[in-house]
């Protein structure tokens, strides 16, 4: 008797789909994939740039005149 058996495979995605509805797991599953990726290169001990390095340091901002 294996671990998972198509029987097991069928109850756990209809449980899924009872608890988080069919909206909710692609965004479960791209944020499993996400977290996977990101462990999976820090085992390999690679960093990934940044990918937002525009900041407002400034803090000034424009206001239109009141008619």
């Amino acid at each position: 008797m294996g671990l998972l058996e198509p029987q097991h495979i069928l109850l756990i995605v209809l449980a899924l789909l009872l608890f988080f509805g069919g909206k909710k797991i692609p965004e479960l599953m791209r944020g499993l994939g996400k977290g996977m990726k990101e462990f999976k290169d820090a085992q390999n001990g690679e960093t990934s740039a940044p990918t937002n390095t525009t900041t407002n340091t400034t803090g000034n901002v424009e206001e239109k005149p009141k008619a």
